[in-house]
């Protein structure tokens, strides 16, 4: 029986205070989101926010900890989005939902800044054991990105690793890293790009001392782009079984995949809670059909979470962290 770990790929709803005075103290306009040099006020209250989300993913029982990403105004955007080396522009639709973020145009070389580091420090003073590290993986940022300045799409890819390989190595310790790549699923990599895509991901991984996990959602990968992502030096695929259980089987049974695995079980978009007895069944499910004992299952929600209501999220959550602890499960559907 393998070890089934609770948590989450982070980017959490704010809590409705935050919302609320966030919104007074930024405005409501893209030249007021967070560009990385936000004042004491609004620090402060990002602070807050991230103390109580902490508390409540430790009150919960969740085996990982994520700092929760409330300053992240772009989504998976952001780390290239607060860049000195890059200009935000037109507002563009994030992936193909009902939410936006500003273009990132990278004009200058692409260093490490540490914004994404600092917030996992302050995560650190509050996280006893557990914590967990979230990033854009490097396809996914390079492709919400454009490039004005590296001129290839190759070196572009090999530039955002490297940027986000410099921003792992300032971190605190963790125990995991979510590296989270929709993109492979959303616009997957033509021929030769799909193996730089998971060179991309090796160089990232290979920065931290940590189990590394690359999570996929918003259905499956194609077939040619998971062999790839099978070269991948990480410890887990993460697999969205709420886009498409069937297919994502598939992978695993004709290619295998890693010791670990992450199992997307639980609707980051969709008010309905789980049980944790579902959400258990749902991870049972996935080993019977695989015919495989992994070492570790990452239970988790498929997708971030911050399209959910403070409240719903929050239920999500405790029954997450409540199916990893039943003796045996039993299904409810």
């Amino acid at each position: 029986m393998p070890e089934i770990v609770a948590t989450t790929p982070g980017l959490f709803p704010l809590p409705d205070w935050a919302k609320d005075e966030l919104s007074d103290l930024k405005g409501h306009q893209k030249t007021d989101l967070i560009g990385g040099d936000e004042g004491e006020a609004i620090t402060s209250a990002y602070d807050r926010a991230r103390d109580e989300v902490v508390s409540l993913q430790t009150d919960a029982g969740l085996d990982r900890v994520v700092e929760g990403q409330l300053r992240w105004d772009d989504m998976l955007a952001h780390p290239l989005a607060v860049h000195d080396s890059v200009d935000t522009r037109g507002i563009v639709r994030y992936y193909d939902n009902n939410n936006f973020y500003r273009e990132p145009v990278v004009t200058d070389d692409l260093t490490a800044d540490g914004d994404v580091a600092a917030e996992l420090d302050a995560a650190a003073g509050l996280v006893d054991s557990g914590l967990q590290a979230v990033l854009p993986g490097p396809y996914s940022l390079a492709d919400l990105a454009t490039d004005e300045h590296y001129g290839d799409d190759a070196a572009f890819l090999d530039a955002v690793a490297d940027f986000l390989a410099g921003e792992v190595e300032q971190f605190p310790d963790v125990e995991t890293l979510f590296l989270l790549e929709p993109s492979l699923v959303e616009n997957p990599p033509a021929d030769g790009a799909d193996e730089r895509a998971s060179e991309a991901i090796d160089a990232v991984a290979n920065a931290v001392d940590a189990e590394v996990v690359t999570h996929t959602y918003w259905g499956p990968v194609e077939e040619k782009t998971y062999a790839h992502l099978m070269d991948a030096d990480v410890d887990a695929i993460g697999f969205d079984l709420v886009a498409d259980h069937d297919k994502n089987v598939y992978n695993v049974q004709e290619y295998g995949t890693k010791d670990s695995v992450a199992l997307g079980v639980v609707d980051g978009q969709n008010t309905r809670v789980e049980s944790p007895e579902t959400i258990r069944d749902r991870v049972d499910w996935f080993e019977t059909q695989t015919n495989t004992a992994y070492d570790t299952v990452y239970a988790t929600t498929n997708t971030e979470t911050f399209y959910l209501p403070v409240n719903k999220f929050e239920d999500k959550i405790r029954s997450l962290a409540n199916a990893a602890t039943l003796e045996t499960p039993e299904a409810d559907q």
